[in-house]
């Protein structure tokens, strides 16, 4: 398999055609995220069956025939952990991939751990290791050195043979549908986060009241707007706790709103005038125009709530074990916790709780149900056995269904 770096547009262009021609490619990017507002593209990666190659988007500044590919329904592209990749994809073309494959939640689908990193994954299914040895490298440098080029495009180098062999063994046990389904939520969150206001990323939002919510939202704006203009993280602006305690306390005066004591920083305090202002310009709107409170969002959970979850946790951990499934990949607190409330508050059919939704539902859902309803009994397992618990109905001593 021949490697390459390809820093000019005729060359990324030809690179495009092949990989259509095939239609299956493998896809990484290298990027710096810690001192931009968004992540700084600092190297892509492709493999196909014939070649790996990288390409210097320092170099080829269009890169827009990758991202029509990308985002087309007739080219398989393969990822480890795509999120970065993905909302790449959305950000430079504003379209989602649709026929993703991402070896990292495969890999939950044949196994209990989840995430697994790529050179875990490497050893794991195709037994070969791999370096690790440039993952502090400043991609955006140049030149770039070799072993750095090198260490890049071995991420791309195993995803097709990983992709292959994840892919029979899931299509043997029926399930390549559960993967492509979380493949497309996967995309569908980070579509939807991309689509989320500054404000509703806040955690703590759903407590402020309604004159609160609309200061926190303007203030979010702003700094959005100005992370934007200066091409720095948001939290480099102001953190957002900051933001919560300002909404909070919605000084009137910059003398006011440095009685915080974090807020005397420097980096913050040449911001204060216009804080203040953008929070009385908040304060300048009618009652009647207020923004409503989140519905949404939900007050903590209750002690109670949190008893039952741990009880539906232990009986998803032990039928994920059963199956060989990455517990973290099926549920997690929260989604326990809404299982419960919708369970006991009997809400609509609509807002029916993740984990009952899909393959999660055939899978965990009647086993969930009846431990709430009390109609199963558990006990320990035989020494030996797949998992720590045998779960049966309460009345027969038979298993019931879904465990």
């Amino acid at each position: 398999m021949s490697s390459s770096l390809i820093s000019s547009r005729a060359d990324f262009v030809e690179l495009c055609r092949q990989i259509r021609d095939q239609g299956l490619v493998a896809f990484d990017t290298e990027f710096v995220s810690e001192s931009t507002y968004r992540p700084a593209l600092g190297f892509l990666q492709f493999a196909t069956r014939e070649r790996t190659v990288a390409v210097d988007p320092l170099a080829v500044d269009n890169l827009t025939e990758w991202w029509e590919i990308m985002s087309d329904d007739q080219t398989t592209v393969i990822v480890h952990g795509g999120q970065a990749e993905i909302r790449f994809c959305l950000h430079f073309f504003g379209c989602p991939p649709r026929k993703l494959f991402d070896i990292q939640i495969a890999e939950g689908l044949r196994g209990r751990s989840y995430p697994l990193s790529y050179s875990a994954i490497v050893r794991r299914v195709l037994n070969q290791s791999v370096d690790g040895s440039q993952t502090r490298t400043d991609w955006m440098r140049r030149p770039l050195s070799p072993e750095q080029i090198r260490y890049a495009l071995e991420d791309v180098e195993h995803l097709i043979d990983v992709r292959d062999a994840q892919s029979e063994w899931l299509g043997q046990r029926n399930r390549l549908a559960w993967a492509d389904a979380e493949f497309g939520r996967i995309v569908s969150e980070l579509e939807a986060e991309i689509k989320m206001a500054p404000w509703e990323k806040l955690s703590g939002a759903h407590k402020l009241s309604r004159r609160e919510l609309a200061v926190l939202q303007h203030l979010a704006q702003w700094r959005e707007d100005q992370a934007a203009e200066q091409n720095r993280p948001v939290r480099r602006i102001l953190r957002d706790d900051l933001l919560i305690d300002l909404a909070k306390r919605k000084p009137e005066s910059t003398q006011q709103a440095l009685a915080t004591r974090d807020l005397n920083r420097r980096e913050y305090r040449r911001h204060m005038d216009d804080v203040v202002r953008v929070v009385q310009e908040a304060m300048k709107i009618p009652d009647s125009n207020l923004p409503q409170r989140p519905q949404s969002r939900r007050d903590e959970a209750s002690s109670e709530e949190q008893v039952i979850a741990r009880l539906l946790a232990l009986a998803l951990s032990n039928r994920c074990a059963e199956l060989d499934v990455a517990y973290t990949l099926v549920a997690t607190n929260r989604h326990l916790l809404e299982l419960v409330r919708f369970h006991r508050l009997g809400q609509r059919q609509t807002d029916r709780p993740r984990i009952l939704v899909g393959w999660r539902g055939e899978l965990f859902g009647d086993l969930l149900r009846n431990v709430m309803d009390g109609k199963v009994a558990f006990r320990v397992a035989p020494k030996g056995a797949r998992a720590p618990l045998v779960f049966e109905s309460g009345e027969s001593g038979e298993r019931t269904i879904g465990c």
